[in-house]
């Protein structure tokens, strides 16, 4: 079966820090992972908070990050 997964990484540099921030999400909602990288026993319920909490989180950096350019823009 071919690979058809839609979520390719733009900068595959990015893996690294993503996965850094699933944690430290995860952490802060209290959420464990298994220690042996399977985790396929999480509730759908916990993914979908960690997911939501990693794209609230992605959005304010790309909202920081436009309001500096745009003060920038501003000032020339």
């Amino acid at each position: 079966m071919a690979n058809n997964n839609s979520n390719q990484l733009v900068t595959p540099q990015a893996r690294a820090a993503l996965d850094q921030m699933k944690y430290e999400v995860a952490q802060e909602l209290g959420i464990q992972f298994s220690r042996d990288g399977y985790h396929g026993d999480m509730l759908t319920k916990d993914t979908g908070r960690i997911g939501g909490n990693i794209t609230r989180r992605l959005v304010q950096i790309a909202e920081q990050q436009l309001a500096g350019q745009a003060s920038q823009a501003g000032r020339f």
